[in-house]
C-alpha cells in the first residue's frame, strides 16, 4: 500500500494530526505494567531516554504512575504527549465524562493530549465518542480518537460526529498488516497507532526478520519498530526493562530498503494476538 515515508526520522519526530496537533511517532505503551514501582521506573527511564509519549488506559491501572513519572522525570508536561482511554464498563455519554474526570484526577493533570474509546461497544461507542468530542470542544483534550475501530465502526461515527477521530489505535504488526483499514484511515486523515507492534514477542524468532536484523546489526524488535515507522505508523512498544526500553528507541540510525519492507509485509497472516473488535462483546 501507499504510505511508506521517506522523511528523516528521529526520536523527536511527530505526525501532524488532522487538527494540526503534532503527535510523537514513537512512544511507550504501558499495558500490563501493574507493579507500581516497576512501572514508575520504566516510565521515568523512557522519558529520560528521549521518549516523548506515553500511552496508558483506565483499565491498565497505572495512570497514577504515569503522572508521577512525568513529574519525576524533570521534563515539562507540555513537552510530553499523554494518551488514555475510556474502558468498556464506563462507556456512554455521561459515564465517559465521569471516567475522564477520574483519569485526570489520577494523573493529576489539567488536560490530556489524546483520549480514546478503548473498544467499540455496539450500543455505546457512538455516545462515548460524542462525549469525547465534548471534551475536545472544552479543550480538556488536545485530540479526539478511538481504538480498535474497524472501518464500519468509523463510518457509523462519521454519520453523527462533528469532528472525525484524529487517531485510531489498532493491533498491527507484520502478521496483521491491516492494509485496507490503514488505507481507509489515510483517506480520512486519521493517524494509525500500532498496539502490540511486536506481536507480543511472537515475531522475535522469525527467520526473515532475523536475517534483516543481522544485515543491519540490529535486533528483530528494532527492525519491526523501524518497519512501523517507515509505514507512517505511530508505534508504542512496551517494556519494563531499562535496557530494552533504550534498545527499542535505538531505531533512528538505519533505514530499511524497499525490498526489506516488502519482505516484512509478506509475513502478513491476518493473525491477531488479541481480540477481534467485532467479537469483543459477543
Amino acid at each position: 500500500m501507499k504510505g511508506e515515508i521517506r522523511l528523516t526520522l528521529l526520536i523527536q519526530s511527530t505526525k501532524k494530526l488532522s487538527n494540526g496537533v503534532e503527535m510523537p511517532r514513537f512512544g511507550l505503551g504501558v499495558y500490563k505494567m501493574t507493579e507500581k514501582e516497576e512501572a514508575f521506573n520504566a516510565m521515568v527511564t523512557a522519558i529520560k531516554s528521549g521518549y516523548q509519549a506515553i500511552d496508558t488506559a483506565a483499565v491498565y491501572q497505572n495512570e497514577e504512575e504515569v503522572g508521577e513519572a512525568v513529574r519525576a522525570s524533570g521534563t515539562l508536561r507540555k513537552e510530553l504527549f499523554i494518551t488514555s482511554k475510556v474502558w468498556n464498563t464506563d462507556q456512554g455519554y455521561d459515564e465517559t465524562l465521569r471516567a475522564f474526570e477520574t483519569t485526570l484526577n489520577k494523573l493529576k493533570f489539567d488536560y490530556l493530549d489524546l483520549y480514546l474509546t478503548h473498544w467499540p461497544h455496539p450500543e455505546k461507542f457512538v455516545d462515548t465518542y460524542r462525549a469525547i468530542e465534548r471534551l475536545y470542544d472544552e479543550k480538556l483534550i488536545r485530540a479526539a480518537g478511538v481504538s480498535n475501530h474497524h472501518q464500519h465502526h468509523l463510518e457509523k461515527l462519521f454519520a453523527t460526529a462533528n469532528v472525525k477521530p484524529m487517531v485510531n489505535q489498532i493491533e498491527l504488526h507484520p502478521n496483521l498488516c491491516q492494509v485496507s483499514l490503514r488505507e481507509f484511515c489515510a483517506e480520512n486523515d486519521i493517524a494509525v497507532t500500532s498496539w502490540s507492534p511486536l506481536a507480543r514477542g511472537r515475531l522475535l524468532d522469525d527467520q526473515t526478520l532475523k536475517g534483516i536484523a543481522e544485515k543491519y546489526g540490529k535486533t528483530t524488535a528494532q527492525v519491526i519498530i523501524r518497519w512501523h515507522l517507515q509505514h507512517d505508523l505511530i508505534v508504542i512498544p512496551k517494556s519494563v526493562t531499562p535496557e530494552r526500553i533504550k534498545e527499542n528507541a535505538n531505531v533512528f540510525d538505519f533505514e530499511l530498503t524497499a525490498e526489506d519492507m516488502a519482505n516484512i509485509d509478506s509475513l502478513n497472516k491476518n493473525e491477531r494476538t488479541g481480540t477481534d473488535p467485532d467479537k469483543m462483546f459477543s
